[in-house]
């Protein structure tokens, strides 16, 4: 078997290695943790602006609905409004127009009254000549 004795060399590879190790940290280990930790900071940075940016995103999001709908509720009202004041010209215009056919009819009913009248009165002053002419037909002979 082979058997290694201990010798000053172990101390200075022990040395070695301790020196090696702290140059490696102090050269390596250390940038290196460094480097991943700010990289950890960004990225829960970049994961506080995404919360943020998607709550902003979500607010403006359901505003924009609220402002949507708002818009729809104004113009049904605003629809619902002119049809009432449409509804509302078109029975004062029908009202209009019933009371001018009305007064028409009623122009219409007088003028016929008057003619009525008219035609009356001149049967009346001719009824005698009519009688007088119906009666000479019907005994045949002229009457005095």
């Amino acid at each position: 078997m082979v058997q290694i004795a201990p010798d000053w060399t172990l101390f200075l590879q022990i040395g070695n290695f301790l020196l090696l190790l702290f140059l490696l940290n102090l050269v390596l280990y250390r940038p290196i943790r460094r480097i991943l930790n700010e990289r950890k900071e960004k990225i829960a940075g970049f994961e506080e602006n995404i919360v943020d940016l998607t709550q902003k995103a979500e607010k403006t999001k359901k505003e924009f609905a609220d402002r949507i709908n708002d818009a729809k509720a104004a113009g049904f009202q605003k629809k619902e409004a002119l049809k009432a004041e449409g509804e509302g010209e078109e029975k004062q215009l029908v009202g209009k127009i019933q009371q001018e056919i009305l007064a028409e009819m009623e122009s219409v009913r007088s003028q016929i009254a008057k003619d009525v009248e008219n035609v009356r009165n001149t049967l009346k002053k001719d009824v005698d000549t009519f009688s007088h002419v119906i009666a000479e037909k019907i005994l045949g002979r002229a009457l005095s």
